[in-house]
């Protein structure tokens, strides 16, 4: 197979700088750079994109990246990071000329977040449309996080026009499936489908077009069953695809195959 892991995070393996919770999940792991990389070729995970979190994490994407082949950089402010970022010209213009980076190929993770409120809903909607702005003037697709914020999310998409993007670790419902889906936007699904126990989200995931769905890990986070309790990583992605093969009633191959497609055409990769 070739798939490609459309959203991990392995830019902080080791590292002392990026987002926080993230570096601790891969000190616990004693995982190592090379291992990672080497176990998801072998399970056919060819291609990489590391997403950044904030001003740093995206640095540190960019530099993880700049070196290594088949791995590319996602830059981006998440909405729980929004609070530090209003207000703070300084940094969002240090964000902004990360864009002109090499091997910077989308802007996110971003979006709306009202399940935890870690910054307040104004604030995720500035640095939401700041980024939308970014994206739309270099013509970059974004990567979204959205949960429990799609009434918010949809009007301030609409105000981009041709945005290009993929809803990062979708478990919503079919009517924003639908939504979603008539704007134009891919739908990355990971570990959570391995073992959610809600019926009504595998059968969301069933109705995903095979045209528009992203296979990811999200890595180190949301590790898929088998693996539960253990940190995630890229070669999960052949678990993932397995399921969502066995789920949907499709070949692997054919899945495999068409979601690769799907993740370079957004990404140009």
């Amino acid at each position: 197979m070739n798939l490609v892991d459309s959203h991990c995070h392995i830019q902080s393996i080791g590292s002392k700088t990026g987002e926080a919770n993230t570096k601790k999940h891969w000190a616990k792991s004693g995982f190592t750079v090379d291992g990672v990389i080497d176990r998801a070729k072998k399970q056919g995970v060819s291609k990489l994109i590391c997403v950044g979190c904030d001003l740093e994490d995206s640095q540190l994407a960019i530099n993880f990246v700049s070196d290594r082949q088949n791995v590319w950089a996602s830059i981006g402010l998440h909405p729980h990071e929004a609070k530090n970022y209003v207000d703070k010209p300084d940094l969002v213009e240090a964000f902004k000329a990360l864009v002109n980076q090499p091997k910077v190929i989308a802007i996110g993770e971003c979006g709306l977040d009202f399940f935890y409120n870690h910054s307040s809903s104004n604030d995720q909607l500035d640095i939401l449309k700041l980024q939308l702005d970014l994206a739309s003037k270099h013509n970059l697709p974004v990567i979204f996080h959205v949960r429990q914020a799609f009434t918010a999310f949809w009007p301030i998409l609409d105000q981009f026009k041709g945005i290009k993007g993929v809803l990062h670790s979708y478990t919503d419902d079919q009517a924003n499936l639908d939504k979603a889906l008539a704007r134009g936007l891919y739908i990355g699904v990971n570990g959570i489908s391995t073992f959610t126990k809600e019926q009504n989200q595998l059968n969301m995931y069933k109705q995903i077009p095979l045209d528009r769905l992203l296979l990811e890990t999200d890595s180190p986070f949301l590790t898929p069953v088998p693996y539960r309790g253990t940190i995630n990583e890229p070669s999960r992605v052949a678990t993932v695809a397995a399921f969502m093969a066995d789920l949907r009633g499709e070949n692997l191959d054919d899945l495999a195959k068409i979601t690769t497609s799907n993740a370079r055409n957004l990404f140009k990769i």
